[in-house]
């Protein structure tokens, strides 16, 4: 059985990582290339970076920062934001990326996703969904949950799978920094319906969140920002944790 990884995610904002609930009142967290290697060395399994405001601003994502971050820290690690066309994805994976995560472009374009998936190889291409309960459906939103496609959850996730995409980045935007636990039915539901690894994102406030992400909602990877950006929860004492409760970690 794979590992469960434990992935830190950085969200960036004017070159310096902040963190907000349920996508607004953002607060600095600190720098990213320190916050990175200090994660790389306390056993994360890898990182997240997303610019969180270039879709919505039309930027380009950071390439002199990920250069930076790729000559510091030695795990695998995401970026994503502003990620439009195959030329974006070929200078991050040159500033040294592992993988690109798309969001808002998949929606206006899908095709991108099979053509990064053709083109760099699955594994390279994450799709991220920020999603939104409302009255028991779930709704894809965009643009740092800005704008409501309509789209269900699960049927878009079923489509990026079935055109390459590598893993499922969900995030539940009802769950985002309020700390009490992921959206383990969304999760195990998506774990049943994909064939590709989908991260769980938005919720975490406790140890046991991440073993209930992983048992009940049978993700095969965590991700969490506040609690590990001020120091509410250590990676290494997770990890043991996890390993204490019986779930697959690399310590």
């Amino acid at each position: 059985m794979l590992a469960k990884r434990i992935i830190p995610c950085l969200d960036i904002k004017d070159g310096q990582t902040v963190k907000g609930t349920n996508f607004v009142n953002l607060r600095q967290a600190g720098d990213p290339v320190e916050l990175g290697s200090a994660y790389s060395q306390q056993g994360a399994d890898e990182l997240v970076y997303l610019d969180i405001t270039a879709s919505h601003e039309g930027r380009k994502t950071f390439t002199e920062l990920v250069k930076r971050i790729a000559a510091t820290i030695n795990i695998p690690f995401t970026v994503g934001g502003g990620i439009n066309e195959l030329a974006d994805v070929d200078r991050l994976l040159a500033a040294g990326a592992d993988k690109v995560s798309i969001n808002s472009a998949a929606f206006r374009n899908p095709q991108l996703v099979d053509d990064i998936a053709r083109n760099f190889g699955s594994q390279v291409c994450v799709v991220a969904i920020d999603a939104k309960e409302v009255e028991g459906e779930w709704s894809c939103y965009l643009n740092g949950g800005r704008i409501n496609t309509g789209k269900n959850l699960f049927d878009w996730a079923r489509e990026v799978c079935d055109r390459g995409a590598g893993e499922i980045l969900f995030t539940s935007m009802n769950h985002d920094g309020v700390k009490t636990g992921y959206a383990n039915e969304a999760l195990a539901r998506l774990a049943d319906e994909l064939t590709i690894p989908v991260i769980a994102s938005g919720g975490a406030g406790a140890m046991e969140h991440f073993r209930d992400a992983f048992t009940q909602g049978k993700a095969d990877a965590a991700l969490a920002a506040s609690v590990f950006h001020f120091g509410e929860i250590g990676i290494p004492e997770l990890k043991s944790y996890l390993c204490a409760q019986g779930i697959n970690v690399r310590i």
